[in-house]
């Protein structure tokens, strides 16, 4: 019997030999059947089916204001006196980790994420980058390429990644999200993206790179759930290899829509530079 993690398309038969089309067909159809019995959809070659739209809390989803007196709490909010009905959304999740970088860089970062407020690119409507980005918001998938589509907090992107084993493309320009190919480990899908500009940072915090960064995202459907996580490689500033927290993604039928314009109004209006923690 064939296990449904690995369900795959056996290679077709000789040409000419009377068995091919029956073997594909019955390749297909067993596919199916196992995909039916995990809860993950799959496509005809028997590779989860990725399609969907997913939310991931990107964005400001983080930002849950709370009255405490005088004062609005943004994130991390010491709890209220009184017990909160059982109802009550759970406490913001714990920080993530942060890229380790070499000791020559650690002063660069640290004066970055002091001045956020003037110097994150997202404030002024750039690419979040990748890994920065996260997961997809939304995903369609096709035989040979899957589209990644983003709602985040400076504007839409996408993403077009493909699946048919051909090379990083040698045509284009380094950008802040790079160039994509993936391929399946099982019933991961993994993408590897290299040729990034500078322009964009690993985190919210100042955690810059260079255009040596390489990333590695693994993508994988539990049912109704999509599990994301990214490492990120840059030897030139990075002491190691960083893996961002896992992301769950859940599906949803909530559909993604053209954001808003977005227009950098506040910078010159800056008072002081504190800022909320950044939660990614």
């Amino acid at each position: 019997m064939m296990n449904s993690k690995t369900c795959s398309v056996p290679p077709p038969a000789p040409r000419g030999h009377a068995w091919s089309t029956l073997l594909a067909a019955s390749a297909i159809w067993i596919c199916g059947a196992a995909g039916a019995a995990d809860g993950i959809p799959r496509m005809p070659d028997g590779h989860p089916d990725l399609t969907g739209t997913w939310d991931n809390g990107s964005g400001i989803d983080f930002v849950q204001p709370k009255r405490l007196g005088d004062s609005v709490c943004v994130r991390g909010c010491e709890p209220q006196a009184a017990a909160a009905p059982a109802s009550a959304p759970a406490a913001s999740p714990p920080l993530p980790s942060r890229p380790k970088y070499k000791p020559e860089f650690a002063a660069k970062v640290a004066d970055l994420s002091a001045r956020q407020v003037q110097t994150d690119p997202v404030l002024r409507c750039f690419s979040p980058g990748v890994p920065r980005i996260g997961p997809p918001d939304k995903i369609v998938q096709r035989a040979n390429e899957i589209v990644f589509l983003y709602d985040d907090v400076s504007g839409n992107f996408f993403r077009i990644v493909p699946t048919d084993g051909r090379p990083h493309r040698k045509d284009v320009e380094d950008t802040s999200l790079g160039d994509a190919v993936a391929h399946w480990e099982g019933d991961t899908l993994v993408v590897e993206s290299i040729s990034f500009n500078d322009e964009t940072w690993l985190t919210d915090d100042g955690a810059f790179h260079t255009k040596n960064l390489r990333v590695v995202e693994r993508i994988k459907r539990t049912k109704d759930t999509l599990e994301w996580t990214a490492t990120a490689y840059d030897p030139k500033v990075l002491a190691e290899p960083w893996t961002m927290n896992t992301r769950i993604a859940h599906l949803t039928d909530q559909e993604i829509a053209e954001a808003a314009p977005c227009l950098e109004r506040d910078i010159d209006h800056i008072v002081d530079g504190s800022h909320h923690t950044n939660p990614r």
